[in-house]
């Protein structure tokens, strides 16, 4: 983590993990609009996160960017640590890292499952472990899963999965909070115009997948990011331990 002089700051204080591109960044974009600090995590990309870092300063925002592997327990406590020492506290962790390997199980190989899991499941269980220790009381944790889980769609089984329990993991830890006033939820977008999404597709299966919603079209990064401003404002504060399936009425 690139570090400055700590300064106090009366400002809530956001971490949002795999926030150098895609819906990460447009999340860190839009909460440091919203008046948060804003950690910017990221896993390799560091260009991209010290440039978005950059931006959101020039916006007149703070922002720090912080390499840490999620899968990691150890390099997600110390980014806790690093937010702690900079900004005096943390708020606000949004579990967006995550990787999506999309194979018929039967082709599905132990690198693909291993890898899922541990950056998608583990590493969700790190960071809400990690925030459940240490946000403060009155905090938000928003982590992501995906509308697969109810359409069900053909490859995505073990990347699925995962989001699967991420869904369950959400509802208990709501549940374990109880008295502090920190709100548990999860987002669950639908086709989002993103790398992760359009990385290996047709156009034709772009298209086809665009129509399958109401609206008839894909998401945008900064749909998702309106859904977690959402949950983690004043105005989603009676939203917990839920599942907003933000995905154009797709299922």
């Amino acid at each position: 983590m690139t570090a400055p002089t700590p300064t106090p700051s009366s400002k809530k204080t956001a971490i949002v993990t795999g926030a150098s591109r895609g819906i990460g960044a447009a999340v860190a974009e839009r909460l440091a609009r919203d008046g948060f600090n804003v950690i910017v995590n990221y896993a390799g990309s560091k260009d991209s996160a010290e440039a978005l870092v950059r931006k959101i300063e020039a916006a007149g925002g703070r922002a720090l960017s912080a390499q840490a592997d999620v899968s990691d327990p150890a390099a997600v406590a110390r980014m806790f640590d690093s937010a702690e020492t900079v900004f005096g506290g943390v708020d606000v962790l949004v579990n967006n890292a995550g990787v999506m390997m999309l194979k018929r199980f039967a082709d599905s190989d132990d690198a693909l499952f291993d890898r899922q899991i541990a950056i998608n499941l583990k590493g969700t269980f790190n960071g809400l472990r990690e925030a459940s220790r240490r946000l403060r009381d009155g905090g938000r944790i928003v982590s992501f899963s995906t509308s697969v889980v109810g359409l069900k769609l053909e490859t995505y089984g073990v990347y699925a999965a995962t989001k699967a329990a991420v869904e369950t993991m959400t509802a208990i830890l709501s549940k374990e909070l109880r008295g502090r006033s920190i709100t548990v939820n999860a987002v669950a977008p639908g086709p989002t115009a993103t790398d992760l999404f359009l990385d290996g597709k047709s156009q034709e299966l772009v298209d086809r997948m665009a129509k399958m919603n109401p609206l008839e079209r894909l998401g945008t990064p900064e749909d998702i990011a309106a859904s977690v401003s959402f949950l983690v404002g004043p105005d989603g504060g009676w939203i917990n331990g839920q599942v907003l399936r933000a995905n154009g009425g797709m299922v």
